[in-house]
């Protein structure tokens, strides 16, 4: 059977086509929505996927201020201000909206969250193809050496699709017979930055190595899958780099853990070490409860690639007792978002990012730090709900909340 031609461009007449071969397939609901704001967001576009969205809060949190240095791009925090802040979750999942904010009611009794961006990176995984291994390390002790002249012939290239916002900080290679992995680490300012760094990448790999290595390579490839890019990764789950590194803690009282979330901190205490043994038994890349909920659920209020989730809800949670009380925290190694450019620049997306303060240049910090939070947040009461007698509270919010039966 011939596949037959699709029309994939935006303009109105190619939509009113998709739109008409589908008639009598969908509900006529998907279509009656104007399409305007949406003909860049992606191709082939046809009709929008309304989700529900909640607002919880205030969340209260003590957000860091940062800068970053140059060359070397390292973080500095400037100033620290507390403030209550309302997050959006998209989703339809049953209990998460109330449980994420029970949490964060806990929290906000015991003094709030407290947040941190530990680093800063994004990264391109690329390789080159070689004669030899012994032509594959030259190439590599070459490429690393070559770091501060890389850096200035990056920022002095003209061309438009080489990005002046993908700064080069850092290269790092490894060695596999004739093969050269190379892990070229940029910051990418207040986008996401795949794309940016994607570009300048090539530039690198084509404009630069390819084209003044001693020896040239047989071949560049762009992504060999050495990185983190879109998928769970032990090094950067223990090392960082594919995204904002986060830590997010808060201090809870033993009378919020009683009171708001009807639990003992010696059960979530015995939770956290049932739990931990089991992700070590399954082999589990995180320690965490349910990091990707919440993080898909402000992903998908705020225009951030859905992709990214997989690396994103990489978590590595600790519970303590300090004092008669409990320390939880929370660290993400490689959330990847942004406040300007791809989904952000979205009417909706724009919108609730701005509810939090988060819209345009100069955000992507705070943001960063606010989806922390609220990932700590549920956290914290979706393990109280787990460590109640019988996990009771768990099944109850999943049977009396899970939709329909």
């Amino acid at each position: 059977m011939e596949l037959r031609k699709w029309p994939r461009k935006n303009d109105p007449d190619s939509i009113a086509a998709r739109q008409a071969a589908l008639d009598g397939q969908l509900d006529a609901e998907v279509f009656e929505h104007d399409l305007t704001p949406w003909v860049r967001a992606q191709e082939a576009l046809t009709g929008v996927t309304v989700i529900p969205t909640s607002v919880i809060g205030p969340i209260t949190i003590s957000l860091g201020e940062y800068e970053l240095t140059e060359p070397e791009g390292e973080l500095l925090e400037r100033s620290r201000t507390t403030e209550e802040v309302f997050v959006p979750l998209a989703h339809t999942e049953g209990s998460l909206s109330d449980s994420l904010y029970r949490g964060a009611r806990a929290a906000a009794e015991s003094g709030g969250f407290r947040t941190g961006v530990l680093r800063d990176r994004m990264t391109r995984a690329s390789a080159f193809v070689c004669r030899s291994a012994e032509d594959a390390a030259a190439l590599a002790r070459w490429i690393e050496a070559e770091l501060p002249q890389m850096r200035e012939w990056l920022a002095e290239r003209g061309e438009e699709w080489v990005s002046r916002y993908a700064k080069l900080r850092e290269v790092e290679t490894y060695v596999a017979g004739p093969l050269c992995h190379v892990m070229w680490a940029f910051t990418t300012g207040d986008a996401c930055g795949p794309n940016m760094m994607t570009r300048n990448a090539y530039a690198l790999n084509m404009g630069y190595v390819m084209a003044q290595a001693p020896a040239k390579p047989e071949r560049a490839i762009l992504e060999a899958n050495m990185g983190g890019d879109k998928k769970p990764s032990h090094r950067y789950f223990e090392r960082g780099g594919h995204g904002k590194t986060l830590i997010a803690e808060a201090t809870l009282t033993d009378e919020a853990v009683r009171r708001v979330l009807r639990t003992t901190i010696d059960d979530l205490l015995e939770l956290s070490w049932a739990g931990t043994h089991g992700a070590v038994a399954s082999g589990m890349q995180s320690v965490a409860f349910t990091p990707a909920t919440a993080i898909a659920a402000i992903f998908a209020a705020t225009g951030q690639d859905l992709g990214m989730i997989g690396t994103s809800s990489m978590a590595h949670g600790t519970g303590r007792r300090v004092e008669g009380s409990l320390n939880a925290a929370i660290r993400l190694p490689g959330l990847e978002v942004g406040t300007v450019g791809g989904g952000t620049t979205l009417p909706y997306a724009r919108s609730w990012l701005g509810l939090m303060g988060c819209a345009g240049p100069g955000k992507v910090y705070r943001f960063a730090q606010i989806v922390a939070a609220a990932t700590l947040a549920l956290e914290i009461s979706a393990s109280a709900a787990m460590a109640t007698s019988g996990s009771e509270n768990f099944f109850k919010a999943h049977f009396e909340r899970g939709g329909l039966r």
